[in-house]
């Protein structure tokens, strides 16, 4: 089903009240050009949080963990999303939000958010790096997946074997226009594209859309470049496992896995 037609705009969302968005068209696909990609919308839940924290406390508790659960898919369309605090903290929170769509769950995320402390004397990760953008090839990503979001975004991959890859993703595109938005909300907003970037399976033959994201940060995302070092893994019985260890150009800062439903077409 195409898409209606769009005026030209500049960000993923339009804020249209004070918990209120409009998708636009850069946010369709890929799945369904006339749905969501969820990734922009991970993204403006954690913005959504982050904007909670900062009107209830000023001492910048940052957010380590964040926890996904996508309920169905949305409509390029009008969207709510609702926060609350569950486990209130002078150091530590958890925190939740909502995103609806005409008074239907879309996706439930919590995150815990802590107090940062210098702990640069013992900072270290045996994680191994990756090349960075400038060694990674241009991969031209819209020729496996339609829909504005994939357009919007620039990808460098190099693929080991189908389901096993680097790459590294950035876009020029605000999440939310004309509003200031951390560098860890715009790279939650391209977390969920790891899931299509090195695939076992043409999608044309085999769908594994994912059911979740969480993602732990243990650095601070840089605010141009999210490197991603994937695994994608299908079991015998439906069932699929998407992990990633995640990385700023200056070396890794987390990881994140992604539950798979996979279903052969056809």
């Amino acid at each position: 089903m195409p898409l209606p037609p769009y005026p030209d705009v500049v960000a993923y969302f339009e804020r249209t009240g004070p918990t209120s968005f409009c998708a636009t068209e850069h946010v369709s696909g890929a799945w369904e050009v006339s749905e969501q990609h969820i990734a922009p919308s991970l993204g403006l839940i954690a913005h959504c949080i982050e904007r909670d924290r900062d009107a209830r406390r000023n001492d910048g508790l940052v957010i380590g963990r964040l926890s996904y659960d996508i309920l169905g898919t949305v409509p390029v369309a009008d969207v709510e999303v609702e926060t609350r605090v569950l486990r209130p903290g002078r150091t530590i929170e958890l925190a939740e939000a909502t995103m609806t769509h005409a008074g239907r769950a879309i996706v439930v995320a919590r995150a815990w958010l802590m107090a940062t402390r210098d702990t640069s004397s013992v900072a270290a990760s045996p994680l191994p790096g990756i090349p960075g953008p400038d060694q990674t090839p241009v991969w031209p990503a819209s020729e496996v997946w339609p829909g504005g979001f994939i357009e919007s975004v620039e990808v460098r991959r190099a693929q080991d074997e189908p389901g096993r890859a680097h790459f590294w993703v950035r876009t020029g595109l605000p999440l939310v226009d004309g509003e200031e938005v951390s560098p860890l909300a715009r790279v939650a907003g391209l977390l969920d594209i790891s899931n299509g970037m090195t695939v076992r399976h043409d999608p044309r033959q085999v769908a594994f859309p994912n059911v979740d994201l969480t993602a732990h940060f243990f650095a601070d995302p840089d605010p141009d470049w999210i490197g991603f070092d994937t695994s994608v893994s299908f079991g015998a019985s439906g069932i699929g496992v998407t992990t990633s260890v995640l990385h700023a150009p200056a070396g890794p800062i987390g990881v994140s896995s992604q539950f798979l439903t996979v279903r052969p077409l056809g």
